[in-house]
Protein backbone atom coordinates (compact mmCIF):
# COMPACT_ATOMS: atom_id res chain seq x y z
CA UNK A 1 0.00 0.00 0.00
CA UNK A 2 1.34 3.51 -0.41
CA UNK A 3 1.65 6.58 1.51
CA UNK A 4 -1.70 7.81 2.93
CA UNK A 5 -1.76 11.31 1.28
CA UNK A 6 -3.30 12.48 3.51
CA UNK A 7 -1.17 11.54 6.39
CA UNK A 8 1.91 13.36 4.42
CA UNK A 9 4.01 16.43 5.32
CA UNK A 10 3.39 18.51 2.55
CA UNK A 11 6.05 20.64 2.83
CA UNK A 12 6.16 21.55 -0.87
CA UNK A 13 2.66 23.83 0.28
CA UNK A 14 4.59 25.78 2.54
CA UNK A 15 7.30 28.62 2.26
CA UNK A 16 8.81 29.69 -0.81
CA UNK A 17 6.74 26.96 -2.37
CA UNK A 18 3.56 27.53 -0.89
CA UNK A 19 1.16 27.90 -3.77
CA UNK A 20 -1.00 31.51 -3.92
CA UNK A 21 -4.87 30.95 -3.53
CA UNK A 22 -6.62 32.96 -6.74
CA UNK A 23 -5.57 35.13 -9.85
CA UNK A 24 -5.38 38.44 -9.41
CA UNK A 25 -4.85 41.96 -11.58
CA UNK A 26 -2.68 44.80 -10.74
CA UNK A 27 -1.46 47.58 -12.64
CA UNK A 28 0.94 50.20 -13.01
CA UNK A 29 3.65 48.54 -10.56
CA UNK A 30 5.85 50.34 -8.74
CA UNK A 31 9.57 50.81 -10.28
CA UNK A 32 13.03 51.03 -8.89
CA UNK A 33 15.87 52.66 -11.31
CA UNK A 34 15.22 52.79 -14.58
CA UNK A 35 13.89 49.80 -16.97
CA UNK A 36 15.34 49.79 -20.13
CA UNK A 37 12.58 51.21 -22.57
CA UNK A 38 13.23 48.45 -25.33
CA UNK A 39 12.29 46.22 -22.74
CA UNK A 40 9.15 46.03 -24.86
CA UNK A 41 7.10 42.96 -23.81
CA UNK A 42 6.17 40.49 -21.08
CA UNK A 43 8.26 38.20 -18.89
CA UNK A 44 6.25 34.94 -18.20
CA UNK A 45 6.89 32.43 -15.76
CA UNK A 46 5.74 28.80 -15.08
CA UNK A 47 5.16 26.64 -11.86
CA UNK A 48 3.29 24.82 -9.98
CA UNK A 49 0.14 26.14 -7.88
CA UNK A 50 -2.78 23.46 -6.88
CA UNK A 51 -6.09 24.71 -6.32
CA UNK A 52 -7.00 25.66 -2.64
CA UNK A 53 -7.89 22.58 -0.67
CA UNK A 54 -6.95 20.15 -3.49
CA UNK A 55 -4.99 17.20 -2.66
CA UNK A 56 -1.43 17.59 -3.23
CA UNK A 57 0.83 14.53 -3.79
CA UNK A 58 4.11 16.09 -5.41
CA UNK A 59 5.32 19.70 -6.15
CA UNK A 60 5.72 18.81 -9.48
CA UNK A 61 1.89 17.92 -9.70
CA UNK A 62 0.54 21.08 -9.38
CA UNK A 63 -1.35 22.66 -12.07
CA UNK A 64 0.68 24.97 -14.09
CA UNK A 65 0.13 28.91 -13.00
CA UNK A 66 1.74 31.86 -15.16
CA UNK A 67 3.36 35.04 -13.41
CA UNK A 68 3.17 37.65 -16.06
CA UNK A 69 4.75 41.52 -16.47
CA UNK A 70 4.04 43.22 -18.94
CA UNK A 71 6.52 45.99 -19.52
CA UNK A 72 6.23 48.96 -22.37
CA UNK A 73 7.93 52.10 -22.56
CA UNK A 74 9.93 51.99 -19.34
CA UNK A 75 7.01 51.05 -17.52
CA UNK A 76 5.44 48.35 -16.02
CA UNK A 77 1.87 48.12 -17.05
CA UNK A 78 0.74 45.66 -15.08
CA UNK A 79 0.98 41.97 -13.09
CA UNK A 80 -1.26 39.22 -13.70
CA UNK A 81 -1.42 35.67 -12.86
CA UNK A 82 -3.80 32.93 -14.66
CA UNK A 83 -3.74 28.98 -14.12
CA UNK A 84 -3.39 27.35 -17.53
CA UNK A 85 -7.17 25.94 -17.97
CA UNK A 86 -6.48 22.28 -18.51
CA UNK A 87 -8.53 19.23 -18.77
CA UNK A 88 -6.99 18.00 -15.73
CA UNK A 89 -7.60 21.37 -14.15
CA UNK A 90 -11.06 22.13 -15.51
CA UNK A 91 -12.49 18.75 -15.13
CA UNK A 92 -9.93 16.47 -13.22
CA UNK A 93 -9.99 13.91 -15.72
CA UNK A 94 -7.35 10.98 -15.05
CA UNK A 95 -4.24 11.08 -17.07
CA UNK A 96 -4.29 7.21 -17.55
CA UNK A 97 -7.57 6.38 -18.60
CA UNK A 98 -9.04 2.71 -17.80
CA UNK A 99 -7.63 0.82 -21.12
CA UNK A 100 -4.22 2.42 -19.61
CA UNK A 101 -3.89 4.66 -22.82
CA UNK A 102 -2.41 8.42 -21.76
CA UNK A 103 -5.02 11.36 -22.12
CA UNK A 104 -2.23 14.13 -22.80
CA UNK A 105 -4.48 16.66 -22.80
CA UNK A 106 -5.21 15.70 -19.35
CA UNK A 107 -1.78 17.27 -17.64
CA UNK A 108 -0.93 19.58 -15.43
CA UNK A 109 1.14 22.72 -17.83
CA UNK A 110 3.21 23.88 -14.84
CA UNK A 111 6.71 23.66 -16.36
CA UNK A 112 7.89 26.57 -19.32
CA UNK A 113 5.78 28.92 -21.19
CA UNK A 114 7.77 29.48 -24.68
CA UNK A 115 6.68 31.52 -28.11
CA UNK A 116 6.70 30.31 -31.66
CA UNK A 117 5.23 30.90 -34.54
CA UNK A 118 2.98 34.21 -33.17
CA UNK A 119 1.59 31.51 -30.15
CA UNK A 120 2.44 31.12 -26.89
CA UNK A 121 2.25 27.51 -25.11
CA UNK A 122 2.49 26.65 -21.53
CA UNK A 123 4.55 22.78 -21.58
CA UNK A 124 4.67 20.18 -19.41
CA UNK A 125 6.82 17.12 -20.83
CA UNK A 126 4.00 14.41 -20.31
CA UNK A 127 1.39 16.07 -22.76
CA UNK A 128 0.51 18.48 -25.24
CA UNK A 129 1.25 22.40 -25.33
CA UNK A 130 -1.52 24.80 -24.45
CA UNK A 131 -2.09 27.34 -26.31
CA UNK A 132 -2.79 30.68 -23.84
CA UNK A 133 -3.38 34.36 -24.99
CA UNK A 134 -0.63 37.33 -24.23
CA UNK A 135 -2.96 38.01 -21.50
CA UNK A 136 -2.68 34.70 -20.20
CA UNK A 137 -5.64 33.68 -21.08
CA UNK A 138 -6.47 29.73 -21.79
CA UNK A 139 -6.73 28.55 -25.62
CA UNK A 140 -6.62 25.39 -25.47
CA UNK A 141 -4.47 22.26 -26.14
CA UNK A 142 -2.80 21.84 -29.57
CA UNK A 143 -1.60 18.30 -30.70
CA UNK A 144 -1.08 19.97 -34.23
CA UNK A 145 -3.47 18.75 -36.14
CA UNK A 146 -3.31 15.47 -34.97
CA UNK A 147 -0.14 14.73 -36.16
CA UNK A 148 1.70 14.86 -32.34
CA UNK A 149 0.52 11.78 -30.34
CA UNK A 150 3.24 11.42 -27.85
CA UNK A 151 4.05 14.00 -25.11
CA UNK A 152 6.07 17.27 -25.72
CA UNK A 153 9.43 18.11 -23.40
CA UNK A 154 9.28 21.33 -21.85
CA UNK A 155 12.14 22.15 -22.97
CA UNK A 156 12.30 22.86 -27.25
CA UNK A 157 14.65 24.33 -28.42
CA UNK A 158 14.27 27.00 -31.43
CA UNK A 159 16.98 27.24 -33.70
CA UNK A 160 18.14 30.87 -34.10
CA UNK A 161 19.15 30.33 -37.90
CA UNK A 162 15.95 28.81 -39.47
CA UNK A 163 13.48 29.37 -36.82
CA UNK A 164 12.23 25.40 -36.64
CA UNK A 165 11.64 24.28 -33.17
CA UNK A 166 13.00 20.88 -32.15
CA UNK A 167 11.18 18.78 -29.42
CA UNK A 168 10.99 14.97 -28.00
CA UNK A 169 8.55 13.50 -25.94
CA UNK A 170 9.43 10.87 -23.96
CA UNK A 171 7.37 7.97 -22.28
CA UNK A 172 7.02 5.09 -19.92
CA UNK A 173 6.40 2.54 -22.85
CA UNK A 174 7.47 2.44 -26.12
CA UNK A 175 8.58 3.98 -28.34
CA UNK A 176 10.14 5.91 -25.40
CA UNK A 177 11.71 8.68 -27.41
CA UNK A 178 9.90 10.68 -30.37
CA UNK A 179 11.81 13.57 -32.49
CA UNK A 180 9.81 16.56 -33.62
CA UNK A 181 10.78 19.07 -35.28
CA UNK A 182 8.29 22.20 -35.86
CA UNK A 183 8.45 24.71 -39.34
CA UNK A 184 8.94 28.49 -38.62
CA UNK A 185 4.54 28.57 -39.17
CA UNK A 186 3.89 26.21 -36.69
CA UNK A 187 3.29 23.04 -38.87
CA UNK A 188 4.41 19.59 -37.65
CA UNK A 189 7.09 19.14 -40.68
CA UNK A 190 8.89 16.09 -39.13
CA UNK A 191 8.46 13.25 -36.53
CA UNK A 192 10.36 10.30 -35.63
CA UNK A 193 11.02 7.01 -33.14
CA UNK A 194 14.50 7.08 -31.68
CA UNK A 195 15.76 4.11 -30.11
CA UNK A 196 17.26 4.53 -26.20
CA UNK A 197 18.10 1.62 -23.82
CA UNK A 198 14.86 2.19 -21.97
CA UNK A 199 12.11 4.41 -20.76
CA UNK A 200 14.53 6.65 -19.23
CA UNK A 201 13.70 10.32 -17.62
CA UNK A 202 14.98 12.78 -20.33
CA UNK A 203 13.72 16.36 -19.12
CA UNK A 204 15.75 18.01 -21.52
CA UNK A 205 18.39 18.39 -24.55
CA UNK A 206 20.67 19.99 -26.47
CA UNK A 207 21.22 20.56 -30.32
CA UNK A 208 23.56 21.82 -32.39
CA UNK A 209 23.80 23.77 -36.06
CA UNK A 210 23.40 19.81 -37.58
CA UNK A 211 22.80 17.52 -34.21
CA UNK A 212 20.13 16.67 -31.72
CA UNK A 213 22.04 15.73 -28.48
CA UNK A 214 19.90 13.20 -26.45
CA UNK A 215 20.69 12.45 -22.94
CA UNK A 216 20.23 8.64 -22.23
CA UNK A 217 20.75 8.39 -18.51
CA UNK A 218 19.74 6.07 -15.67
CA UNK A 219 17.13 7.63 -14.06
CA UNK A 220 14.26 5.20 -15.04
CA UNK A 221 10.67 4.48 -14.92
CA UNK A 222 9.54 1.98 -12.42
CA UNK A 223 6.08 0.72 -13.16
CA UNK A 224 5.88 -1.40 -9.32
CA UNK A 225 6.55 2.07 -7.69
CA UNK A 226 3.50 3.67 -10.60
CA UNK A 227 1.17 0.87 -9.38
CA UNK A 228 2.01 1.01 -5.70
CA UNK A 229 0.13 4.24 -4.92
CA UNK A 230 3.21 5.85 -3.44
CA UNK A 231 3.41 10.21 -3.50
CA UNK A 232 6.53 10.28 -5.51
CA UNK A 233 7.32 10.48 -8.78
CA UNK A 234 7.41 6.96 -10.48
CA UNK A 235 11.22 7.52 -11.55
CA UNK A 236 14.45 5.67 -10.25
CA UNK A 237 17.96 5.79 -9.94
CA UNK A 238 19.15 1.95 -11.90
CA UNK A 239 23.24 1.96 -11.85
CA UNK A 240 22.18 -0.96 -14.24
CA UNK A 241 20.63 1.19 -16.72
CA UNK A 242 24.47 2.94 -17.72
CA UNK A 243 25.01 6.66 -19.32
CA UNK A 244 25.34 7.66 -22.49
CA UNK A 245 24.70 11.27 -24.63
CA UNK A 246 23.59 10.35 -28.15
CA UNK A 247 24.61 11.79 -31.54
CA UNK A 248 21.94 12.03 -34.34
CA UNK A 249 22.06 14.08 -37.39
CA UNK A 250 19.05 16.60 -37.43
CA UNK A 251 19.08 15.87 -41.41
CA UNK A 252 19.68 12.69 -41.68
CA UNK A 253 18.10 9.28 -40.33
CA UNK A 254 17.41 7.71 -36.65
CA UNK A 255 20.87 6.43 -36.32
CA UNK A 256 22.45 7.75 -33.28
CA UNK A 257 25.94 7.93 -32.16
CA UNK A 258 26.33 6.74 -28.73
CA UNK A 259 28.58 8.13 -26.22
CA UNK A 260 29.13 5.99 -22.89
CA UNK A 261 29.83 8.81 -20.24
CA UNK A 262 30.11 8.87 -16.24
CA UNK A 263 27.04 7.69 -14.48
CA UNK A 264 25.36 11.00 -13.81
CA UNK A 265 21.88 13.01 -14.55
CA UNK A 266 21.11 15.98 -16.12
CA UNK A 267 17.76 18.06 -15.78
CA UNK A 268 19.13 20.97 -17.58
CA UNK A 269 21.63 21.83 -20.38
CA UNK A 270 23.33 25.06 -20.47
CA UNK A 271 23.94 24.97 -24.70
CA UNK A 272 25.66 22.82 -27.29
CA UNK A 273 27.97 23.68 -30.35
CA UNK A 274 30.22 21.89 -33.02
CA UNK A 275 34.04 23.11 -32.34
CA UNK A 276 36.34 23.61 -35.05
CA UNK A 277 37.75 20.15 -35.31
CA UNK A 278 33.81 18.66 -35.77
CA UNK A 279 33.56 17.57 -31.77
CA UNK A 280 30.64 18.17 -30.53
CA UNK A 281 30.76 20.51 -26.48
CA UNK A 282 27.82 20.48 -24.51
CA UNK A 283 27.57 22.26 -21.02
CA UNK A 284 24.87 21.52 -18.74
CA UNK A 285 23.99 20.96 -14.77
CA UNK A 286 25.43 18.00 -13.58
CA UNK A 287 24.43 15.49 -10.58
CA UNK A 288 26.63 12.79 -9.67
CA UNK A 289 24.50 9.31 -8.63
CA UNK A 290 24.15 10.16 -4.56
CA UNK A 291 22.99 13.49 -5.05
CA UNK A 292 20.65 12.97 -7.13
CA UNK A 293 19.20 10.15 -5.00
CA UNK A 294 19.16 12.84 -1.56
CA UNK A 295 18.02 15.46 -4.43
CA UNK A 296 14.70 13.09 -5.60
CA UNK A 297 13.91 11.80 -2.15
CA UNK A 298 13.81 15.83 -0.90
CA UNK A 299 12.06 17.62 -3.94
CA UNK A 300 8.80 16.59 -3.59
CA UNK A 301 8.86 18.25 -0.07
CA UNK A 302 11.75 20.71 1.38
CA UNK A 303 13.43 22.16 -1.71
CA UNK A 304 12.92 23.13 -5.43
CA UNK A 305 15.76 22.56 -7.54
CA UNK A 306 17.38 25.54 -8.20
CA UNK A 307 17.73 26.03 -4.60
CA UNK A 308 18.02 22.61 -3.37
CA UNK A 309 20.98 22.07 -5.60
CA UNK A 310 22.98 25.08 -5.44
CA UNK A 311 22.70 24.94 -1.02
CA UNK A 312 23.80 21.60 -0.86
CA UNK A 313 26.41 21.51 -3.93
CA UNK A 314 24.79 18.87 -5.80
CA UNK A 315 24.45 20.07 -9.33
CA UNK A 316 27.64 21.62 -10.75
CA UNK A 317 28.65 23.20 -14.22
CA UNK A 318 30.46 20.72 -16.48
CA UNK A 319 31.30 19.89 -20.16
CA UNK A 320 31.13 16.72 -22.06
CA UNK A 321 33.21 17.00 -25.50
CA UNK A 322 32.23 14.18 -28.10
CA UNK A 323 34.38 13.34 -30.77
CA UNK A 324 32.96 11.56 -33.96
CA UNK A 325 36.70 10.84 -34.45
CA UNK A 326 37.19 8.19 -31.89
CA UNK A 327 33.72 8.06 -30.39
CA UNK A 328 34.76 8.82 -26.93
CA UNK A 329 33.37 11.34 -24.89
CA UNK A 330 36.08 13.53 -22.31
CA UNK A 331 34.33 15.56 -19.52
CA UNK A 332 35.36 17.95 -16.72
CA UNK A 333 33.95 20.29 -14.83
CA UNK A 334 33.62 24.04 -15.06
CA UNK A 335 33.23 25.07 -11.61
CA UNK A 336 32.57 23.51 -7.92
CA UNK A 337 29.88 25.56 -6.60
CA UNK A 338 26.37 24.35 -6.55
CA UNK A 339 24.09 26.12 -9.73
CA UNK A 340 21.04 24.81 -11.61
CA UNK A 341 18.46 26.18 -14.16
CA UNK A 342 21.81 27.39 -16.86
CA UNK A 343 20.32 30.11 -19.65
CA UNK A 344 22.07 31.67 -22.52
CA UNK A 345 21.12 34.22 -25.44
CA UNK A 346 18.68 32.70 -27.34
CA UNK A 347 20.34 33.83 -30.47
CA UNK A 348 23.21 31.52 -29.90
CA UNK A 349 21.45 28.04 -29.21
CA UNK A 350 23.15 25.30 -30.94
CA UNK A 351 25.72 27.64 -31.72
CA UNK A 352 29.47 28.64 -29.85
CA UNK A 353 28.76 30.72 -26.88
CA UNK A 354 30.95 32.62 -24.58
CA UNK A 355 28.60 33.17 -21.38
CA UNK A 356 25.96 31.09 -19.28
CA UNK A 357 23.77 32.07 -16.86
CA UNK A 358 22.61 30.00 -13.53
CA UNK A 359 20.90 30.50 -10.46
CA UNK A 360 23.77 29.60 -7.07
CA UNK A 361 21.77 29.72 -3.80
CA UNK A 362 20.95 33.04 -3.54
CA UNK A 363 22.61 34.42 -6.62
CA UNK A 364 22.71 34.70 -10.13
CA UNK A 365 26.13 33.75 -11.25
CA UNK A 366 27.79 34.12 -14.67
CA UNK A 367 30.11 32.18 -16.24
CA UNK A 368 32.78 33.56 -18.81
CA UNK A 369 33.91 30.26 -20.69
CA UNK A 370 36.58 31.39 -22.53
CA UNK A 371 38.78 31.52 -19.07
CA UNK A 372 37.62 34.77 -17.67
CA UNK A 373 35.94 32.78 -14.90
CA UNK A 374 32.89 33.58 -12.92
CA UNK A 375 31.03 36.36 -11.16
CA UNK A 376 28.19 36.48 -9.23
CA UNK A 377 25.57 39.19 -8.05
CA UNK A 378 24.35 38.22 -4.31
CA UNK A 379 20.86 38.65 -3.32
CA UNK A 380 21.46 38.01 0.87
CA UNK A 381 20.39 34.64 2.82
CA UNK A 382 16.81 35.59 2.71
CA UNK A 383 15.70 35.95 -0.83
CA UNK A 384 14.48 32.70 -3.36
CA UNK A 385 16.25 33.37 -6.62
CA UNK A 386 14.37 32.25 -9.88
CA UNK A 387 15.89 31.43 -12.93
CA UNK A 388 17.96 34.52 -14.99
CA UNK A 389 16.47 35.09 -18.47
CA UNK A 390 18.57 36.70 -20.86
CA UNK A 391 17.54 39.45 -23.17
CA UNK A 392 19.44 41.05 -25.65
CA UNK A 393 19.85 44.61 -26.24
CA UNK A 394 18.94 46.22 -29.67
CA UNK A 395 21.69 45.81 -31.88
CA UNK A 396 24.04 44.36 -29.20
CA UNK A 397 27.53 44.04 -30.06
CA UNK A 398 28.81 41.74 -27.41
CA UNK A 399 27.22 38.29 -26.35
CA UNK A 400 26.79 39.52 -23.11
CA UNK A 401 25.06 43.00 -24.05
CA UNK A 402 21.75 42.89 -22.77
CA UNK A 403 19.49 42.02 -19.25
CA UNK A 404 19.12 39.53 -16.72
CA UNK A 405 15.21 39.16 -16.00
CA UNK A 406 14.48 36.72 -12.68
CA UNK A 407 12.02 37.06 -9.94
CA UNK A 408 13.07 37.58 -6.29
CA UNK A 409 11.18 36.41 -3.29
CA UNK A 410 11.79 37.49 0.09
CA UNK A 411 9.14 36.19 2.41
CA UNK A 412 5.99 37.53 1.46
CA UNK A 413 7.41 40.04 -1.20
CA UNK A 414 8.38 39.45 -4.80
CA UNK A 415 9.80 41.35 -7.29
CA UNK A 416 11.08 41.39 -11.40
CA UNK A 417 14.81 41.87 -10.51
CA UNK A 418 16.67 43.46 -13.68
CA UNK A 419 20.31 43.08 -14.11
CA UNK A 420 22.85 44.48 -16.88
CA UNK A 421 24.30 41.28 -17.87
CA UNK A 422 27.53 42.90 -18.56
CA UNK A 423 28.33 43.17 -14.70
CA UNK A 424 25.58 41.60 -12.80
CA UNK A 425 24.82 45.19 -11.74
CA UNK A 426 20.89 46.02 -10.98
CA UNK A 427 19.31 48.40 -13.49
CA UNK A 428 15.57 48.05 -12.40
CA UNK A 429 13.79 46.34 -10.13
CA UNK A 430 9.85 45.88 -10.01
CA UNK A 431 7.34 45.35 -7.03
CA UNK A 432 5.10 42.70 -7.80
CA UNK A 433 1.59 42.49 -6.01
CA UNK A 434 1.88 39.59 -4.09
CA UNK A 435 4.14 36.86 -3.55
CA UNK A 436 5.51 34.43 -6.41
CA UNK A 437 5.74 30.90 -5.32
CA UNK A 438 8.94 29.07 -6.52
CA UNK A 439 8.19 27.75 -10.18
CA UNK A 440 10.09 26.61 -12.95
CA UNK A 441 11.10 28.18 -15.97
CA UNK A 442 10.04 31.10 -17.99
CA UNK A 443 10.36 33.58 -21.30
CA UNK A 444 11.02 36.96 -22.18
CA UNK A 445 8.29 37.37 -24.96
CA UNK A 446 8.87 40.78 -26.70
CA UNK A 447 5.98 41.92 -28.72
CA UNK A 448 7.14 41.22 -32.04
CA UNK A 449 6.43 37.51 -31.19
CA UNK A 450 3.31 38.04 -30.45
CA UNK A 451 1.70 40.78 -32.72
CA UNK A 452 0.94 43.18 -29.54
Amino acid sequence: MGENIAERPATWLDGHLAPVPDETDARDLQVTGVLPPELTGRYLRNGPNPKPGEPSRHWFTGHGMIHGIRLRDGRAEWYRNRWVRTDAYLNGTPFVRDDLTFDRRSVQANTHVVPHAGKIWALVEAGFPYEVTPDLETVGACDFGGRLTSAMTAHPKEDPVTGDLLFFGYGAFEPHLSYHRLAPDGTLAESREVTVAGPTMMHDFAITENHVVWLDLPVVFDVDLALSGSTGMPYVWDDAYGARLGVMRRDGTDEVTWYEVDPCYVFHVGNAHEDAAGRIVVDGARYRPDNFVTLWEDIGGTVDPATGAARSQTAGLHRWILDPATRRATEEPLDDRGVEFPTHDDARTGREHRYLYTVGGESIVKYDLRGQGTSAHALGEDAHVGEAVFVPAAGARAEDEGWLLSIVTRGSASELLVLDAADLSPTASVRLPRRVPAGFHGSWIPDARTGT
